[in-house]
């Protein structure tokens, strides 16, 4: 059984960052974001999110935090456009309240809301 490994995808944080300030999501503390490519994964996603439960955050002293984990193998084949939508897709997961919850799909993460952010995001791009 092969164990999947993780490297952490610093070529991503420029557009982390980017999103965050053109989609306006001020509730994002980008500095308690990680993001990592993970290798050797067989899930079908292109990416997943993971935030650190409230009692994790007591039990390890720390505040929330969250890491967008990017299957390598899903994610570095798709074209620029749906990088960016997967990106979109997993920090409309994090709540307002950036407290290590997750929103589920339906209300604030779906396709409508992920393309209406990306064609924000390709608007404000172009000026």
């Amino acid at each position: 059984m092969s164990r999947i490994k993780y490297k952490e995808a610093i070529d991503v944080y420029p557009a982390i960052h980017e999103l965050i300030s053109i989609l306006e999501l001020d509730y994002i503390d980008v500095n308690r974001i990680k993001v990592l490519y993970s290798f050797g994964s067989k899930s079908s996603a292109y990416a997943r999110i993971h935030g650190i439960s409230r009692v994790l955050q007591i039990a390890l002293d720390t505040k929330p935090i969250y890491v967008i984990e990017l299957i390598s193998e899903n994610f570095n084949s798709l074209r620029k456009e749906d990088k960016i939508k997967v990106l979109i897709h997993e920090l409309l997961h994090i709540p307002k309240t950036f407290s290590g919850a997750l929103r589920p799909h339906g209300r604030y993460v779906n396709q409508k809301i992920i393309n209406k952010f990306y064609h924000k995001y390709v608007k404000t791009k172009k000026h």
